[in-house]
């Protein structure tokens, strides 16, 4: 396969970007679909199928072309489907993006599979079935909709959305696909660049027939420029090699060779797996970059150079699919928002995103602050089923390099008693800890927000409204001896065990702020503190965000929010990703740039005419703008 056909497959929206075949086949589409509201069937034949269902938007979407929001433990799908032809020996893989959040599949009324976690994919081989003329597919989706105990993120336990949180997403909500594979076949690639020794690492593991004397090729390319290009002895079905790249020394074009956001240089590649008689098993195309992420005391450090986050949270839902993106342009529609708006990453709360996001924030360049939805009970199963997922999770995405930092748990949730309970502090100094272990080069936040028990960045979440408290607060080093001792944004403690590491000397991210509401409607939103038209809100963020630019103890920021989500009226765009302010304005202020003397337009830009930029110029300004904290769950 050639790159160029790599790139149309993963442009056309191939639901696993960095392992790239070039024949599958999209199982989206119309199933059937019963609702089981009580769980009482056990088996395909039990069920009563009344419905169809456009998948992989969620039941509860109008996409769906359900749209039940109401209470249901269990939903069933089906879909008949003839077996593609398959050449002796090879294999066909079922697969699914994510289903929530636990499925058994059934094919031709015969177990094949489950899997529990709504957020992490997983497949299963159906060839034992493809002896039949057909193939009848049959998914059980189980989601108790107010079990706590499970990983769950925004969805919520109330019947109608509250607060901050919104409609519940169950079953299929993600892409639903099969590929024929060889017999054996290439399974999982990780990558790992190394700027100091100016390498690239790449795992390869193998599945399927177990066979001697095969060989992996890995070719590297940057456009037309061959990086590498070796082959490498396949040993137990494994391969771990670092790949030595030809360091240009010149710095200039070192960096040409780097990714960021300014700059998303990515390296394609090609992999081949050759048998012992020179015979072509299986070929994939994947890509990967050349770029580093650590702190370094109060910094937070891009490619050896501090580097300045300037991050919105995105929650990734929209108004008529939930969850799950209308397609695949809209995924990169929200990465170029964010980048047009002055932002050069996003903090994805409480939602395993799409891969195709990733792949999208990979490709235009947009760093990816990736964050495990939460359980709200502290228990074995709970701890057991976020650890899971958590681990799964990271599997999944370690090779993006958009992805900048881990964050296991956010604002306590899941631990609610974490400064009087010793156990849920071990808890999260596992998850940091094992995090670590298996990703040790990337930042990990232990515990976003407050009472911090182990991380290596300082998160911080202050919805004051006032830009005057907001800088006192944070202006200078001097304040930080009493930020952590006296301080209680959001009423927390900011810093629970001291004597792991001294504070002030980690990076301090204000990792939520602002979520200033404004809307059309203002009778039944939500939001941390409110305006009544679109110049208030223009101006508010204008100063905030002035203020935010002048704290030099900040290592980055995270305002709230990206987009409105339901009832939650404090986004930046609308729910429809129309811009509240003109977004070359919001862009100025994003960058603490001054805003042009002839003032703030309310109306919105036309967004056909939107350019995603990649500026990181910042200009410190001063200033200053009724403070209510949100609603947590205890």
């Amino acid at each position: 396969m050639s790159q160029t056909d790599a790139a149309l497959i993963s442009g056309r929206g191939y639901p696993r970007p960095q392992l790239v075949r070039k024949d599958w086949t999209s199982l989206n589409g119309t199933w059937e679909f019963a609702m089981d509201p009580d769980g009482v069937w056990r088996q395909p034949a039990d069920v009563e199928w009344t419905k169809t269902i456009h998948v992989p938007f969620a039941p509860e979407t109008r996409a769906s072309g359900i749209n039940f929001t109401g209470f249901f433990r269990v939903c069933w799908y089906r879909r008949d489907i003839v077996p593609p032809p398959m050449k002796p020996g090879e294999r066909l893989l079922l697969h699914f993006g994510a289903v929530d959040y636990r499925a058994t599949v059934w094919v031709n009324d015969w177990l094949a599979g489950t899997h529990e976690g709504g957020y992490t994919p997983f497949s299963i081989d159906v060839t034992s079935f493809c002896n039949f003329s057909k193939l009848v597919i049959v998914v059980q989706a189980e989601d108790d909709p107010v079990e706590l105990s499970k990983p769950r993120g925004k969805q919520d336990w109330l019947l109608e959305p509250h607060s901050i949180w919104y409609y519940r997403t169950s079953g299929i909500w993600q892409t639903v696909w099969m590929e024929v594979v060889p017999s054996t076949w290439i399974s999982r690639l990780r990558w790992t660049p190394n700027l100091e020794r100016w390498e690239m690492g790449v795992e390869v593991w193998l599945d399927g027939q177990r066979r001697d004397m095969t060989r992996l090729e890995v070719k590297m390319r940057v456009g037309e420029q061959l990086l590498a290009d070796d082959t490498y002895q396949v040993v137990s079905g494994e391969v771990h090699r670092r790949i030595a790249l030809s360091d240009p020394g010149i710095d200039d074009y070192r960096n040409g060779l780097l990714w960021n956001p300014a700059a998303p240089t990515l390296i394609d590649v090609e992999i081949r797996l050759w048998g012992g008689r020179d015979e072509l098993l299986d070929e994939v195309t994947s890509y990967t970059a050349l770029r580093a992420i650590h702190t370094d005391g109060d910094k937070i450090v891009l490619n050896g150079r501090p580097y300045l986050l300037r991050m919105v949270l995105d929650q990734g839902y929209w108004a008529d699919s939930g969850m799950t993106a209308p397609d695949d342009d809209a995924l990169r529609r929200d990465v170029e928002f964010a980048k047009t708006m002055g932002f050069n990453g996003v903090r994805k709360h409480q939602k395993l995103e799409d891969p195709r996001y990733l792949y999208w924030a990979d490709r235009l360049g947009l760093l990816v602050w990736e964050e495990m939805p939460s359980a709200y009970r502290f228990t074995e199963k709970s701890v057991q089923r976020v650890t899971r997922e958590w681990t799964a999770a990271i599997e999944r995405d370690y090779s993006h390099p958009c992805i900048m930092a881990w964050v296991p748990i956010n604002e306590s949730w899941g631990v609610p008693n974490l400064p009087m309970n010793p156990t849920e502090r071990h808890y999260v100094r596992g998850l940091y800890h094992l995090t670590k272990t298996l990703d040790p080069t990337r930042p990990v936040i232990g515990n976003d927000g407050w009472e911090s028990v182990a991380t290596d960045i300082i998160g911080i979440h202050d919805y004051d409204s006032d830009p005057e408290r907001i800088h006192a607060r944070y202006s200078t080093d001097s304040v930080l001896p009493r930020l952590f001792k006296r301080e209680r944004p959001g009423g927390r403690v900011l810093v629970l065990e001291a004597d792991r590491a001294t504070p002030t000397e980690q990076p301090i991210v204000l990792s939520e702020f602002g979520g200033i509401a404004f809307a059309r409607d203002h009778e039944s939103t939500w939001g941390y503190s409110r305006v009544e038209s679109a110049e208030a809100f223009a101006g508010r963020y204008v100063r905030l965000m002035s203020t935010i630019h002048s704290l030099n103890i900040l290592a980055g920021f995270c305002y709230t929010q990206f987009a409105d989500t339901y009832q939650e009226a404090n986004g930046l765009l609308y729910e429809d990703r129309t811009p509240k302010f003109p977004l070359d304005q919001i862009a100025r202020a994003t960058r603490g740039q001054p805003i042009p003397a002839a003032g703030l337009e309310p109306q919105a830009h036309n967004v056909a005419a939107m350019k995603a930029s990649a500026t990181d110029t910042v200009a410190p300004g001063p200033a200053p703008v009724p403070v209510t904290i949100g609603e947590r769950p205890e």
